[in-house]
Protein backbone atom coordinates (compact mmCIF):
# COMPACT_ATOMS: atom_id res chain seq x y z
CA UNK A 1 0.00 0.00 0.00
CA UNK A 2 2.98 2.42 1.05
CA UNK A 3 4.78 1.44 -2.40
CA UNK A 4 1.88 1.98 -4.72
CA UNK A 5 1.27 5.36 -2.58
CA UNK A 6 4.75 6.29 -3.07
CA UNK A 7 4.54 5.23 -6.98
CA UNK A 8 1.27 7.73 -7.26
CA UNK A 9 3.23 10.40 -5.73
CA UNK A 10 6.48 10.27 -8.22
CA UNK A 11 4.08 10.02 -11.05
CA UNK A 12 2.65 13.35 -9.90
CA UNK A 13 6.34 14.70 -9.50
CA UNK A 14 7.90 12.76 -12.49
CA UNK A 15 5.29 14.18 -15.30
CA UNK A 16 7.93 15.49 -16.90
CA UNK A 17 10.47 12.80 -17.07
CA UNK A 18 11.19 11.07 -20.30
CA UNK A 19 8.57 8.29 -21.83
CA UNK A 20 11.52 5.68 -22.62
CA UNK A 21 13.55 4.57 -19.50
CA UNK A 22 17.38 4.53 -19.89
CA UNK A 23 17.42 0.68 -18.72
CA UNK A 24 15.15 -0.13 -22.12
CA UNK A 25 16.96 2.51 -24.11
CA UNK A 26 20.18 0.64 -23.65
CA UNK A 27 18.64 -2.56 -25.01
CA UNK A 28 18.42 -1.04 -28.24
CA UNK A 29 21.27 -1.81 -29.88
CA UNK A 30 21.85 1.17 -32.03
CA UNK A 31 26.08 1.69 -32.81
CA UNK A 32 26.42 5.40 -33.35
CA UNK A 33 22.55 6.55 -32.78
CA UNK A 34 22.69 9.45 -30.26
CA UNK A 35 19.12 10.27 -30.11
CA UNK A 36 16.76 11.71 -33.15
CA UNK A 37 16.60 15.61 -33.10
CA UNK A 38 14.35 17.74 -32.71
CA UNK A 39 14.11 18.95 -36.58
CA UNK A 40 13.33 15.26 -37.57
CA UNK A 41 10.93 14.16 -34.93
CA UNK A 42 9.02 17.69 -36.00
CA UNK A 43 9.35 16.12 -40.21
CA UNK A 44 8.24 12.64 -38.79
CA UNK A 45 4.97 13.87 -37.27
CA UNK A 46 4.11 16.04 -39.44
CA UNK A 47 4.41 13.97 -42.43
CA UNK A 48 1.83 10.94 -40.51
CA UNK A 49 -0.91 14.00 -39.92
CA UNK A 50 -0.55 15.30 -43.53
CA UNK A 51 -1.60 12.66 -46.08
CA UNK A 52 -5.08 12.48 -47.66
CA UNK A 53 -7.06 14.94 -45.42
CA UNK A 54 -5.11 17.77 -47.04
CA UNK A 55 -6.77 16.79 -50.32
CA UNK A 56 -10.45 16.21 -48.57
CA UNK A 57 -10.23 19.01 -46.36
CA UNK A 58 -11.81 21.75 -48.88
CA UNK A 59 -14.75 19.96 -49.55
CA UNK A 60 -15.24 19.73 -45.85
CA UNK A 61 -14.70 23.76 -45.94
CA UNK A 62 -17.24 23.96 -48.93
CA UNK A 63 -20.05 21.17 -47.15
CA UNK A 64 -19.42 23.90 -43.65
CA UNK A 65 -18.51 27.74 -45.16
CA UNK A 66 -16.06 29.49 -44.97
CA UNK A 67 -16.09 30.57 -41.77
CA UNK A 68 -17.23 27.35 -39.75
CA UNK A 69 -14.71 25.38 -41.99
CA UNK A 70 -11.83 27.14 -41.16
CA UNK A 71 -12.82 27.64 -37.36
CA UNK A 72 -13.32 24.05 -37.79
CA UNK A 73 -9.80 22.89 -38.81
CA UNK A 74 -8.42 25.42 -35.70
CA UNK A 75 -10.69 23.14 -33.43
CA UNK A 76 -9.78 19.90 -34.63
CA UNK A 77 -5.83 21.00 -34.67
CA UNK A 78 -6.87 22.01 -30.30
CA UNK A 79 -8.20 18.41 -29.98
CA UNK A 80 -5.26 17.06 -31.51
CA UNK A 81 -3.27 18.85 -29.35
CA UNK A 82 -4.98 18.33 -26.05
CA UNK A 83 -5.54 14.40 -26.95
CA UNK A 84 -1.41 13.75 -27.39
CA UNK A 85 -1.03 15.56 -24.52
CA UNK A 86 -3.04 13.22 -22.22
CA UNK A 87 -0.96 10.25 -24.00
CA UNK A 88 2.23 12.00 -23.03
CA UNK A 89 1.37 12.83 -19.43
CA UNK A 90 0.29 9.51 -18.97
CA UNK A 91 2.72 7.42 -20.44
CA UNK A 92 5.19 9.22 -18.23
CA UNK A 93 3.58 8.88 -14.80
CA UNK A 94 2.65 5.56 -16.02
CA UNK A 95 6.41 4.59 -17.30
CA UNK A 96 5.74 3.00 -20.60
CA UNK A 97 7.12 4.03 -23.72
CA UNK A 98 4.30 2.60 -25.92
CA UNK A 99 0.29 3.41 -27.29
CA UNK A 100 -0.58 -0.75 -26.51
CA UNK A 101 1.46 -0.56 -22.89
CA UNK A 102 -0.31 2.94 -22.18
CA UNK A 103 -4.06 1.30 -22.73
CA UNK A 104 -2.66 -1.40 -21.15
CA UNK A 105 -1.87 0.20 -18.04
CA UNK A 106 -4.87 1.96 -18.09
CA UNK A 107 -7.17 -0.87 -19.07
CA UNK A 108 -5.79 -3.79 -18.48
CA UNK A 109 -4.63 -6.55 -21.40
CA UNK A 110 -7.43 -6.76 -23.36
CA UNK A 111 -7.21 -2.50 -23.40
CA UNK A 112 -3.67 -3.04 -24.67
CA UNK A 113 -4.97 -5.83 -27.25
CA UNK A 114 -7.33 -3.82 -28.51
CA UNK A 115 -5.70 -0.43 -29.49
CA UNK A 116 -3.08 -2.42 -31.39
CA UNK A 117 -6.23 -3.83 -33.50
CA UNK A 118 -7.40 -0.75 -34.14
CA UNK A 119 -3.69 0.88 -34.71
CA UNK A 120 -3.51 -2.30 -37.24
CA UNK A 121 -6.65 -1.75 -38.59
CA UNK A 122 -6.28 2.34 -39.20
CA UNK A 123 -3.08 2.27 -40.85
CA UNK A 124 -3.30 -0.78 -42.97
CA UNK A 125 -6.60 0.73 -44.23
CA UNK A 126 -5.24 3.96 -44.75
CA UNK A 127 -2.35 2.74 -46.34
CA UNK A 128 -3.81 0.84 -48.65
CA UNK A 129 -6.12 4.27 -49.71
CA UNK A 130 -2.53 6.27 -50.49
CA UNK A 131 -1.78 2.64 -52.74
CA UNK A 132 -4.81 3.09 -54.76
CA UNK A 133 -4.33 7.17 -54.61
CA UNK A 134 -1.03 6.52 -56.33
CA UNK A 135 -2.26 4.68 -58.56
CA UNK A 136 -5.10 6.78 -59.69
CA UNK A 137 -3.12 9.65 -60.38
CA UNK A 138 0.07 8.33 -62.30
CA UNK A 139 -1.97 5.47 -64.38
CA UNK A 140 -5.15 6.85 -64.45
CA UNK A 141 -8.76 5.59 -62.64
CA UNK A 142 -12.52 4.78 -64.47
CA UNK A 143 -15.28 5.90 -62.61
CA UNK A 144 -18.92 6.69 -63.38
CA UNK A 145 -18.83 5.07 -66.85
CA UNK A 146 -15.74 7.58 -68.09
CA UNK A 147 -12.62 7.43 -67.85
CA UNK A 148 -9.76 10.07 -66.11
CA UNK A 149 -6.49 9.66 -67.67
CA UNK A 150 -3.15 9.77 -64.91
CA UNK A 151 0.09 11.23 -65.63
CA UNK A 152 1.59 9.13 -67.32
CA UNK A 153 -1.10 8.02 -69.39
CA UNK A 154 -1.40 12.02 -70.36
CA UNK A 155 2.08 11.98 -71.54
CA UNK A 156 2.70 8.44 -73.41
CA UNK A 157 -0.63 6.86 -73.79
CA UNK A 158 -2.40 2.95 -72.28
CA UNK A 159 0.17 0.76 -72.46
CA UNK A 160 0.72 -2.11 -70.02
CA UNK A 161 3.39 -0.13 -68.29
CA UNK A 162 1.65 2.83 -67.86
CA UNK A 163 -1.38 0.69 -66.05
CA UNK A 164 -2.04 0.58 -62.30
CA UNK A 165 -0.61 -2.96 -61.55
CA UNK A 166 2.72 -1.69 -63.11
CA UNK A 167 2.99 1.31 -61.71
CA UNK A 168 2.44 -0.17 -58.11
CA UNK A 169 4.94 -2.87 -58.48
CA UNK A 170 7.21 -0.57 -59.57
CA UNK A 171 6.57 2.11 -56.56
CA UNK A 172 6.07 -0.95 -54.18
CA UNK A 173 9.89 -2.51 -55.17
CA UNK A 174 11.65 0.85 -55.48
CA UNK A 175 10.08 3.19 -52.56
CA UNK A 176 7.86 1.08 -50.42
CA UNK A 177 9.94 -2.00 -49.30
CA UNK A 178 13.48 0.01 -49.33
CA UNK A 179 11.91 2.99 -46.82
CA UNK A 180 9.98 0.15 -44.69
CA UNK A 181 13.03 -1.66 -44.08
CA UNK A 182 14.55 0.82 -41.96
CA UNK A 183 14.37 -0.22 -38.06
CA UNK A 184 14.36 3.43 -36.59
CA UNK A 185 11.92 5.72 -37.48
CA UNK A 186 14.36 8.59 -36.89
CA UNK A 187 16.24 7.13 -40.71
CA UNK A 188 13.15 8.56 -42.48
CA UNK A 189 13.63 12.42 -41.64
CA UNK A 190 14.98 13.28 -44.61
CA UNK A 191 12.13 11.14 -47.09
CA UNK A 192 9.71 12.97 -44.24
CA UNK A 193 10.92 16.12 -44.81
CA UNK A 194 11.11 15.64 -48.56
CA UNK A 195 7.32 14.70 -48.04
CA UNK A 196 6.68 18.47 -46.05
CA UNK A 197 7.97 20.15 -48.82
CA UNK A 198 5.99 18.03 -51.41
CA UNK A 199 2.60 19.28 -49.86
CA UNK A 200 4.04 22.48 -49.76
CA UNK A 201 4.68 21.97 -53.93
CA UNK A 202 0.66 21.51 -53.88
CA UNK A 203 0.00 24.39 -51.31
CA UNK A 204 2.59 26.81 -53.47
CA UNK A 205 0.63 25.74 -56.88
CA UNK A 206 -3.22 26.14 -55.72
CA UNK A 207 -2.64 29.57 -53.49
CA UNK A 208 -0.43 31.26 -56.61
CA UNK A 209 -3.24 30.32 -59.30
CA UNK A 210 -5.73 31.33 -57.28
CA UNK A 211 -3.97 34.97 -56.63
CA UNK A 212 -3.50 35.00 -60.74
CA UNK A 213 -7.59 34.15 -61.03
CA UNK A 214 -7.89 36.82 -58.35
CA UNK A 215 -5.87 39.12 -60.51
CA UNK A 216 -7.70 38.88 -63.87
CA UNK A 217 -11.22 38.92 -61.48
CA UNK A 218 -12.15 35.52 -62.62
CA UNK A 219 -12.97 34.29 -59.23
CA UNK A 220 -16.44 34.63 -56.95
CA UNK A 221 -17.11 35.39 -53.04
CA UNK A 222 -16.60 31.75 -51.57
CA UNK A 223 -19.54 31.28 -49.36
CA UNK A 224 -18.94 31.73 -45.89
CA UNK A 225 -21.55 29.70 -43.65
CA UNK A 226 -23.28 26.40 -44.75
CA UNK A 227 -26.41 26.25 -46.70
CA UNK A 228 -29.42 24.78 -44.30
CA UNK A 229 -32.54 23.99 -45.76
CA UNK A 230 -33.73 21.50 -43.99
CA UNK A 231 -32.96 18.38 -41.29
CA UNK A 232 -30.92 16.51 -43.73
CA UNK A 233 -28.63 19.60 -44.81
CA UNK A 234 -27.91 19.74 -41.34
CA UNK A 235 -27.42 15.69 -40.72
CA UNK A 236 -24.79 16.29 -43.95
CA UNK A 237 -22.94 18.73 -42.08
CA UNK A 238 -21.78 15.84 -39.06
CA UNK A 239 -20.42 14.00 -42.04
CA UNK A 240 -17.65 16.62 -42.65
CA UNK A 241 -16.21 15.58 -38.62
CA UNK A 242 -14.39 12.40 -39.08
CA UNK A 243 -12.79 13.88 -42.12
CA UNK A 244 -11.48 17.39 -39.79
CA UNK A 245 -10.64 14.53 -37.21
CA UNK A 246 -8.74 11.91 -39.03
CA UNK A 247 -6.98 14.74 -41.11
CA UNK A 248 -4.53 15.08 -37.48
CA UNK A 249 -4.28 11.60 -36.56
CA UNK A 250 -0.35 10.44 -35.79
CA UNK A 251 -0.71 8.99 -32.41
CA UNK A 252 0.17 5.76 -33.43
CA UNK A 253 3.87 7.14 -33.75
CA UNK A 254 3.92 9.79 -31.06
CA UNK A 255 5.44 6.99 -28.78
CA UNK A 256 8.11 5.30 -31.37
CA UNK A 257 9.16 9.19 -32.13
CA UNK A 258 9.06 10.23 -28.59
CA UNK A 259 11.34 6.64 -27.67
CA UNK A 260 14.16 7.45 -30.12
CA UNK A 261 14.40 11.21 -29.67
CA UNK A 262 17.66 12.87 -28.23
CA UNK A 263 15.87 14.76 -25.00
CA UNK A 264 12.04 13.31 -24.88
CA UNK A 265 11.39 16.45 -22.80
CA UNK A 266 10.87 18.35 -26.27
CA UNK A 267 7.91 16.02 -26.98
CA UNK A 268 5.38 18.53 -26.04
CA UNK A 269 7.26 21.43 -28.11
CA UNK A 270 7.63 18.65 -31.34
CA UNK A 271 3.83 18.03 -30.89
CA UNK A 272 2.96 21.76 -30.71
CA UNK A 273 5.43 22.78 -34.01
CA UNK A 274 4.09 19.63 -35.63
CA UNK A 275 0.51 20.79 -35.16
CA UNK A 276 0.79 24.20 -35.95
CA UNK A 277 2.67 23.43 -39.42
CA UNK A 278 0.10 21.08 -40.50
CA UNK A 279 -2.82 23.20 -40.08
CA UNK A 280 -0.80 26.05 -41.48
CA UNK A 281 -0.69 23.95 -44.58
CA UNK A 282 -4.65 22.35 -43.98
CA UNK A 283 -6.11 26.30 -43.46
CA UNK A 284 -4.11 27.63 -46.56
CA UNK A 285 -5.23 24.55 -48.98
CA UNK A 286 -8.32 25.00 -47.38
CA UNK A 287 -9.01 28.92 -48.40
CA UNK A 288 -7.15 28.66 -51.44
CA UNK A 289 -8.92 25.30 -52.74
CA UNK A 290 -12.46 26.78 -52.10
CA UNK A 291 -11.97 30.34 -53.18
CA UNK A 292 -9.99 28.74 -56.68
CA UNK A 293 -13.17 26.04 -57.67
CA UNK A 294 -15.85 27.58 -55.27
CA UNK A 295 -19.17 25.11 -55.41
CA UNK A 296 -17.36 23.12 -58.06
CA UNK A 297 -15.11 21.68 -55.47
CA UNK A 298 -15.07 17.69 -55.80
CA UNK A 299 -14.71 15.47 -52.76
CA UNK A 300 -10.92 14.98 -53.57
CA UNK A 301 -9.85 18.22 -54.62
CA UNK A 302 -7.22 16.65 -56.88
CA UNK A 303 -10.09 15.84 -59.36
CA UNK A 304 -9.79 19.31 -60.01
CA UNK A 305 -6.65 19.13 -61.27
CA UNK A 306 -7.81 17.04 -64.18
CA UNK A 307 -9.36 19.90 -66.25
CA UNK A 308 -8.01 23.04 -68.05
CA UNK A 309 -7.82 25.91 -64.91
CA UNK A 310 -8.35 28.78 -67.31
CA UNK A 311 -4.99 29.93 -66.88
CA UNK A 312 -1.72 29.54 -69.45
CA UNK A 313 0.58 26.05 -68.31
CA UNK A 314 -2.54 24.50 -66.79
CA UNK A 315 -1.77 20.72 -68.06
CA UNK A 316 1.45 21.07 -67.07
CA UNK A 317 0.68 22.86 -63.11
CA UNK A 318 -1.95 20.01 -63.27
CA UNK A 319 0.60 17.51 -63.84
CA UNK A 320 2.89 19.01 -61.34
CA UNK A 321 0.03 19.12 -58.53
CA UNK A 322 -0.77 15.34 -59.12
CA UNK A 323 2.68 13.71 -59.55
CA UNK A 324 3.99 16.20 -56.44
CA UNK A 325 1.07 14.61 -54.20
CA UNK A 326 1.60 11.38 -55.40
CA UNK A 327 5.13 11.53 -54.46
CA UNK A 328 4.22 12.75 -51.28
CA UNK A 329 1.90 10.02 -50.48
CA UNK A 330 4.61 7.46 -50.97
CA UNK A 331 6.89 9.34 -48.43
CA UNK A 332 4.30 9.03 -45.90
CA UNK A 333 3.57 5.62 -46.25
CA UNK A 334 6.82 4.19 -44.50
CA UNK A 335 6.38 6.36 -41.74
CA UNK A 336 2.99 4.87 -40.72
CA UNK A 337 3.74 1.34 -41.94
CA UNK A 338 6.24 1.84 -38.84
CA UNK A 339 2.69 1.51 -36.42
CA UNK A 340 1.42 -1.24 -37.97
CA UNK A 341 4.67 -3.75 -37.67
CA UNK A 342 5.49 -2.69 -34.05
CA UNK A 343 1.82 -3.47 -33.34
CA UNK A 344 0.99 -6.50 -35.44
CA UNK A 345 4.49 -7.67 -33.31
CA UNK A 346 2.97 -6.87 -30.11
CA UNK A 347 0.08 -8.58 -31.18
CA UNK A 348 1.43 -11.85 -32.71
CA UNK A 349 4.51 -12.10 -30.17
CA UNK A 350 3.96 -10.66 -26.61
CA UNK A 351 5.10 -13.47 -25.25
CA UNK A 352 9.14 -13.13 -27.12
CA UNK A 353 11.69 -12.54 -25.10
CA UNK A 354 13.54 -10.69 -28.17
CA UNK A 355 13.27 -7.13 -29.12
CA UNK A 356 11.91 -6.92 -32.91
CA UNK A 357 15.05 -5.14 -34.24
CA UNK A 358 17.28 -7.74 -32.79
CA UNK A 359 15.15 -10.27 -34.83
CA UNK A 360 15.66 -9.98 -38.34
CA UNK A 361 13.81 -12.60 -39.30
CA UNK A 362 10.32 -11.70 -37.49
CA UNK A 363 11.28 -7.98 -38.89
CA UNK A 364 11.29 -8.78 -42.35
CA UNK A 365 8.76 -11.42 -42.25
CA UNK A 366 6.03 -8.77 -40.88
CA UNK A 367 7.50 -6.33 -42.93
CA UNK A 368 7.03 -7.94 -46.23
CA UNK A 369 3.66 -9.68 -45.11
CA UNK A 370 2.00 -6.13 -44.82
CA UNK A 371 2.69 -4.96 -48.05
CA UNK A 372 2.08 -7.99 -50.14
CA UNK A 373 -1.43 -7.56 -48.20
CA UNK A 374 -1.63 -3.28 -48.92
CA UNK A 375 -0.28 -3.99 -52.72
CA UNK A 376 -3.16 -6.45 -52.95
CA UNK A 377 -5.42 -4.53 -51.44
CA UNK A 378 -4.67 -1.39 -53.48
CA UNK A 379 -5.24 -3.44 -56.24
CA UNK A 380 -8.67 -5.12 -55.65
CA UNK A 381 -10.56 -2.20 -53.48
CA UNK A 382 -12.44 0.46 -55.72
CA UNK A 383 -14.14 3.29 -53.91
CA UNK A 384 -11.30 5.35 -51.90
CA UNK A 385 -13.78 8.00 -50.34
CA UNK A 386 -16.47 5.24 -48.83
CA UNK A 387 -12.84 3.65 -47.34
CA UNK A 388 -11.82 6.73 -45.71
CA UNK A 389 -14.84 8.08 -44.57
CA UNK A 390 -15.63 5.03 -42.65
CA UNK A 391 -12.31 4.43 -41.33
CA UNK A 392 -12.10 8.04 -40.24
CA UNK A 393 -15.60 7.35 -38.46
CA UNK A 394 -14.34 3.99 -36.40
CA UNK A 395 -11.08 3.37 -35.87
CA UNK A 396 -9.36 6.77 -36.34
CA UNK A 397 -10.99 8.51 -33.92
CA UNK A 398 -11.18 5.87 -31.33
CA UNK A 399 -7.09 5.94 -31.78
CA UNK A 400 -6.59 9.52 -32.35
CA UNK A 401 -10.00 10.86 -29.50
CA UNK A 402 -11.85 8.39 -27.72
CA UNK A 403 -9.00 6.17 -26.31
CA UNK A 404 -6.88 9.03 -24.92
CA UNK A 405 -9.79 10.63 -23.52
CA UNK A 406 -10.73 7.15 -21.75
CA UNK A 407 -7.73 6.84 -20.14
CA UNK A 408 -7.87 10.76 -18.97
CA UNK A 409 -11.17 9.62 -17.19
CA UNK A 410 -9.74 6.21 -15.81
CA UNK A 411 -7.08 8.58 -14.09
CA UNK A 412 -5.30 5.49 -12.91
CA UNK A 413 -2.15 7.93 -11.70
CA UNK A 414 -4.47 10.69 -10.05
CA UNK A 415 -2.91 13.30 -12.38
CA UNK A 416 -5.93 14.42 -14.33
CA UNK A 417 -7.01 18.03 -13.75
CA UNK A 418 -10.85 18.77 -13.35
CA UNK A 419 -10.47 20.57 -17.01
CA UNK A 420 -8.96 17.36 -18.27
CA UNK A 421 -11.86 15.45 -17.44
CA UNK A 422 -14.79 17.81 -18.80
CA UNK A 423 -12.93 17.98 -22.06
CA UNK A 424 -12.30 14.21 -22.38
CA UNK A 425 -16.18 13.55 -21.94
CA UNK A 426 -16.51 16.25 -24.60
CA UNK A 427 -13.77 14.56 -26.85
CA UNK A 428 -15.71 11.52 -26.22
CA UNK A 429 -19.43 12.23 -26.96
CA UNK A 430 -18.05 14.53 -30.31
CA UNK A 431 -16.65 11.31 -31.80
CA UNK A 432 -19.05 8.97 -30.52
CA UNK A 433 -21.97 11.41 -32.09
CA UNK A 434 -20.36 12.06 -35.29
CA UNK A 435 -19.20 8.63 -36.06
CA UNK A 436 -22.74 7.80 -35.47
CA UNK A 437 -23.98 10.51 -37.97
CA UNK A 438 -21.45 9.88 -40.29
CA UNK A 439 -21.32 5.72 -40.34
CA UNK A 440 -25.45 6.08 -41.06
CA UNK A 441 -24.86 8.63 -43.84
CA UNK A 442 -22.30 7.12 -45.55
CA UNK A 443 -23.96 3.78 -45.72
CA UNK A 444 -27.23 5.16 -46.76
CA UNK A 445 -25.35 6.99 -49.68
CA UNK A 446 -23.50 3.53 -50.30
CA UNK A 447 -26.83 1.85 -50.88
CA UNK A 448 -28.53 4.45 -52.60
CA UNK A 449 -25.78 4.50 -55.16
CA UNK A 450 -25.61 0.55 -55.32
CA UNK A 451 -29.12 0.79 -56.32
CA UNK A 452 -28.83 2.83 -59.01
Amino acid sequence: MTIGSDRKNKAMIDENAPLLPKTQESVAKFDDFNGASFSSAVFNLSTTIIGAGIMSLPACVKKLGMIPGLTAVILSSLFTEKSIDFMIRFSRAGNVSSYGSLMGDSFGKYGKALVQMCITVNNIGFMIIYMIIIGDIISGTSSSGGHHYGVLEGWFGVHWWTGRTFVLVITTVTVVVPLTSFKRIDSLRYTSALSIGLAGVFLVVVAGISIVKIINGDTTIPRLFPIITDAASVFELFTTFPVLLSAYICHTVVHSINNELKDSKQMQGVVRASIVLCSSVYILTSFFGFLLFGEEIFDDVLANFDTDLGIPFSLILNDVVRASYAAHLALIFPVIFYAVRVNIDGLLFSSSSRLLVDDNFRFFSITFSLVGIMFLGANFIPSIWDIFQFIGATTALCVGFIFPAAIALSDKHNIATKSDKILSVSMIILSVLSSVVAIYSNAYALINKNKV
